[in-house]
């Protein structure tokens, strides 16, 4: 079976898979409105508004609900993984985001002082409440559309 026939067969994760084409493909849309060109890095980079973790683990969540219904165990499974992924969202990808930029500013700081060749990191990882938040309405909204 190709991977095109389980789409088609799965609703659950084509709705899933769905919901991550349309939250990256919106963070591509949103970045070339803001910087006037394409970002290649915004097609598959972490971060950003919508938040694409969210939209995928609450169109699953969703999704799941809708086909199992709310007291399935399915559901108790899909709910709990989607709250973990976006506490870490906000929480440790946020975090780790912040640290990355402050390495940045001392990585900056030593290669002007030529002590240092090193490539600054990512900053970018993590999102805002509002990015979580905006994906998972969206991803809501895919698995019951």
């Amino acid at each position: 079976m190709s991977w095109i026939e389980v789409l088609q067969t799965n609703p659950i994760l084509y709705r899933a898979c769905l919901a991550w084409l349309t939250a990256q493909g919106s963070k591509v849309v949103l970045a070339w409105m803001r910087s006037g060109k394409f970002s290649w890095e915004r097609v598959t980079g972490a971060g950003g508004m919508p938040s694409t973790h969210s939209a995928v683990v609450s169109a699953l969540a969703a999704g799941v609900i809708r086909f199992t219904g709310f007291t399935s165990p399915y559901t108790a499974i899909t709910v709990v993984f989607a709250l973990i992924v976006m506490y870490d969202a906000t929480g440790v990808r946020q975090a780790a985001g912040k640290q990355a930029e402050a390495l940045n500013k001392l990585i900056v700081h030593l290669m002007l002082h030529g002590h240092i060749g090193e490539e600054p990191l990512k900053e970018l990882l993590g999102h805002t409440r509002v990015e979580v938040l905006v994906g998972a309405l969206l991803g809501i909204l895919i698995a019951y559309a």
